[in-house]
């Protein structure tokens, strides 16, 4: 199944999986979880998150502002979803996801056959200190434990410090749409 985007031909390299706990730039003890996005706890501390999050911080109109809308969104996202946390002190303080191009229970049920669209998110206080690497490193990781072997995103173009850190993991630049760019990784 081809979706129109071009993928790297070699996988990348390997990630790590969580758990894992990691010191960001800070010294900040930061544990690397997954989490089951058909949990109603999960989606809860999610939700928690997300209602913290700076709404100057949002990219193409996501995470959207606003406790119900939130919830709406995680509530779309969450269930096929693949999901890491960053967690410091008991709280998410960053939130990284993979979700199916697929509404097929059957297709999500073999992710080597799909598709994958990533989004990463980390709260204002936590960003620059190196937990976006981790997150995105363990959530590929996991991914890739999982048969993931397409990902893809979509980035505002200004956005250099984002497009360096995915360029960083493996994410080749392949298209354009007016302030977006698209990028891709094929997984091992």
């Amino acid at each position: 199944m081809t979706d129109g985007r071009l993928y790297p031909e070699e996988p990348a390299g390997s990630f790590p999986t969580p758990p894992a706990t990691v010191a960001d730039r800070e010294g900040r003890s930061i544990e690397l979880r997954t989490i089951d996005g058909g949990d109603a706890d999960d989606r809860e501390a999610l939700v928690e998150m997300y209602v913290r999050f700076d709404p100057t911080d949002r990219a193409q109109g996501i995470p959207p502002t606003g406790e119900d809308r939130v919830r709406d969104w995680i509530e779309t996202i969450a269930p096929e979803g693949i999901h890491v946390v960053a967690v410091h002190e008991g709280e998410v303080a960053g939130h990284a996801t993979l979700v199916p191009e697929s509404d097929d229970p059957e297709a999500i049920e073999e992710p080597a056959g799909i598709t994958w669209e990533l989004a990463i998110f980390v709260l204002a206080a936590y960003q620059q200190a190196g937990i976006g690497t981790h997150l995105l490193e363990h959530l590929l990781g996991h991914a890739e434990g999982l048969g993931v072997e397409r990902v893809w995103l979509t980035v505002e173009r200004w956005n250099a410090p984002a497009i360096g850190l995915y360029e960083s993991v493996g994410f080749e630049r392949c298209g354009t749409e007016s302030f977006e760019q698209e990028m891709a990784i094929r997984l091992a």
